[in-house]
């Protein structure tokens, strides 16, 4: 699935530009192409749904210098490095930094198209993570202060009894907020309940 996916190519070679954009817009990609570092910078990246093919040495700003850039405007865009002239130290540097895959020149279609595929998919996992966690957080933040210690004495294992106890309430209040704070959270389970407080106190 390319979903509204957009391919970045970035290579000075003009062929290679060619054949990489003949390539994935047969296999339903949106592709942009650029011959310089330069020339790509002056275009805005949807990074939601994006992939780098990038090749390390080009005129001007190399490669390497581009994945430090989006490294911190868009850590989210999966690097795929092509090169003519790789070497092992320049490798492990792309790897290092979090470039997805190293393939040298020439490749095979379809080591690129698994590539791209690859790194699209751990793009929207990742992204599938960051939406959860926000919406977690979101729920969290519905509890009142109550239903969060009732959540958290509850996450140690003490009964409602011992809870109720332990915050001066009834055992019918506990019972209360427990339901309340397994409706707000959309617990389904008294685990799945433990999990989420656990999850709580790392935020």
């Amino acid at each position: 699935m390319t979903d509204d996916a957009t391919i970045y190519v970035v290579d000075d070679d003009a062929g290679i530009r060619s054949s990489l954009e003949s390539l994935l817009t047969s296999v339903g990609y949106s592709v942009r192409t650029f011959a310089s570092v330069e020339a790509f910078s002056r275009t805005p990246v949807d990074a939601s749904a994006a992939c780098v093919i990038l090749d390390v040495r080009l005129k001007g700003r190399s490669g390497l210098e581009l994945q430090r850039e989006l490294a911190r405007s868009a850590p989210d865009v999966p690097i795929i490095f092509i090169t003519g002239h790789g070497d092992v130290p320049m490798s492990v540097a792309a790897m290092k930094a979090g470039a997805m895959e190293f393939l040298t020149k020439p490749f095979r279609e379809q080591d690129i198209l698994d590539a791209v595929n690859a790194g699209l998919e751990r793009s929207r996992e990742r992204r599938d993570q960051e939406q959860a966690s926000t919406a977690f957080r979101e729920r969290l933040g519905t509890l009142s202060l109550r239903e969060r210690e009732v959540m958290e004495l509850l996450a140690t294992g003490l009964m409602n009894k011992q809870v109720a106890h332990q915050l001066g309430l009834s055992e019918v209040t506990v019972k209360v907020h427990r339901a309340q704070v397994m409706q707000k959270l959309q617990a389904r389970s008294f685990a799945d309940l433990v999990r989420m407080a656990d999850r709580a106190a790392d935020l």
